[in-house]
C-alpha cells in the first residue's frame, strides 16, 4: 500500500471518520480507521458495528493495498503535520506505515485487519431522495429520540418514503416528533425502516459538508445504505451504512389526540424567547408553567431557594383559565424545531398533552406531555 494525499483533504475526512470509529469496543480494529488504496483513490472506512462510514480521498503515486491504523492517533498526527502534501506506505513485515511530510516521519504500527469487519458496498437498487429535504427533516425530529440504551426501539428515527412524501417520527416516550416533507419528485420504492437516529444525524452532518445534492437510499435485510451524489445523480465521495434497530416502534398515529379543547395561535420566536427566559429558574425539575387566561398568557416559573420568575403574552384566549406545566427543556426543543413564524398549540386539559404545529401546514407537529402541577 502506497500513496501520496493532500494533507488537508486527508485530514478532513479523517476528522468525519474517526468520529464514526469505536471508542469503547473490546475488539481493538475498531476503534481504527482501515485505509484502502486504489488507482488515484483511498478509501477511509470506520464502524462502530452499527454505523459505518466509507470516504474516499484523492491520491496520488498509488500503490494497491489495505491497513489498519489507530483513529484517534492518526488523527492527532494529522493535524500536525507540517507540510501540504503526506506521503503513506505500508511496510507488511514490519507491519507499521510510515507517514512522511515534509521534514517529518512517523511509524505507526497497524491493528490486526482480520478483525475490521466488512462493510457494505453501494447498492445497485436505490430510491433518490433530496438531500436538502432530508436534512431539514431530521434536524425538526433528531431531539425527540431517546437516549436510553434501556429501550433502544425510542433510540431510533422512523423513516418512511412513499409516494411524494418522506416522513421520520421520533420519541423517547414523554415528547414525539413527526415531520413530514413534500418531496419534488415521486418515491419510486417506499421503503420504511427504524434507524438510529446517531447514524441520522452524523449522514446529515455529513451531507451539509460535501454540499451533496441527493441521497440514494436503499433498504437491505438489516441494514440500510445511504449515498450521497452530485446533483446528476453521480455517486460522491461518502457512503454511510447502519444496522436498523429490532422491535416494534410505537403507533404514532394513535398517539396523536385528534382533536382539543383549545386552538391557539402565538408566534414562534417571541414564546420561544419567553421560554428561554423563564426557564433559567425552572431548575432542580421544577416545571414550566403556562396559565392561560382572558386576553393573555402567563408563563412562570419557581424553585424553591433559588427564586421565581414569570412573564406574560397576549394572546386571543376566552374559555375558562388553566393552568398546564411542561419540562421546559422539552417545550423549548419543540418550539425551535418549528420552522414556521406563526405556530398552533393545542391543548385540552392540564392532564393531557400538548400539541405544537405549524400554523402554515409544513407537516411538522410535536407531541409533549404534560407535569402534573402541585396545589
Amino acid at each position: 500500500m502506497k500513496a501520496t494525499l493532500s494533507t488537508a483533504v486527508f485530514l478532513n475526512e479523517l476528522q468525519t471518520a474517526a468520529r464514526v470509529a469505536s471508542s469503547r469496543s473490546a475488539v481493538q480494529a475498531l476503534s481504527g480507521v482501515q485505509l484502502d488504496v486504489s488507482t488515484d483513490m483511498l478509501e477511509l472506512r470506520a464502524t462502530d458495528m452499527e454505523v459505518g462510514l466509507r470516504l474516499r480521498v484523492p491520491a496520488e503515486d498509488t500503490s494497491p493495498g489495505a491497513a489498519v491504523l489507530p483513529a484517534r492517533l492518526l488523527l492527532d498526527i494529522m493535524r500536525a503535520l507540517p507540510s501540504a502534501q503526506v506521503a503513506l506506505e505500508l511496510r507488511a513485515a514490519a507491519q507499521a506505515v510510515t507517514l512522511v511530510s515534509g521534514t517529518a516521519v512517523f511509524d505507526l504500527r497497524t491493528l490486526r485487519s482480520e478483525y475490521f469487519p466488512h462493510l457494505p458496498e453501494s447498492p445497485a437498487v436505490s430510491v433518490m431522495l433530496d438531500a436538502a429535504a432530508f436534512i431539514d427533516t431530521v434536524a425538526r425530529v433528531a431531539r425527540s429520540a431517546s437516549r436510553d440504551d434501556t429501550r433502544p426501539v425510542l433510540t431510533g428515527i422512523l423513516v418512511s418514503a412513499s409516494e411524494s412524501s418522506l416522513r421520520m417520527v421520533a420519541t423517547d416516550s414523554y415528547r414525539l416528533s413527526v415531520k413530514t416533507t413534500q418531496l419534488a419528485e415521486p418515491v419510486a420504492t417506499p421503503f420504511e425502516a427504524n434507524v438510529p437516529a446517531r447514524a441520522l444525524q452524523e449522514l446529515a452532518r455529513i451531507a451539509q459538508q460535501t454540499a451533496a445534492e441527493q441521497i440514494a437510499v436503499a433498504r437491505l435485510d438489516n441494514q440500510i445504505v445511504f449515498t450521497l451524489a452530485g446533483g446528476d445523480g453521480a455517486a460522491s465521495d461518502a457512503m454511510l451504512s447502519s444496522r436498523l434497530i429490532d422491535g416494534q416502534f410505537p403507533n404514532f398515529q394513535q398517539l396523536l389526540p385528534e382533536s382539543a379543547e383549545h386552538e391557539l395561535l402565538l408566534t414562534r420566536e417571541e414564546l420561544a424567547d419567553v421560554v428561554r427566559r423563564i426557564s433559567l429558574l425552572a431548575q432542580k425539575n421544577a416545571p414550566l408553567r403556562l396559565g392561560f387566561s382572558a386576553g393573555e398568557l402567563r408563563v412562570s416559573a419557581q424553585t424553591p431557594d433559588v427564586g421565581e420568575a414569570h412573564e406574560t403574552l397576549p394572546l386571543d384566549f376566552d374559555g375558562e383559565p388553566f393552568e398546564i406545566g411542561f419540562n421546559p427543556e422539552f417545550l423549548r426543543d419543540g418550539l425551535e424545531s418549528v420552522e414556521s413564524q406563526q405556530i398552533v398549540i393545542k391543548l385540552s386539559s392540564p392532564l393531557r398533552p400538548g400539541l405544537i404545529e405549524s400554523a402554515d401546514g409544513s407537516g411538522f407537529v410535536y407531541l409533549v406531555m404534560p407535569i402534573r402541577l402541585g396545589t
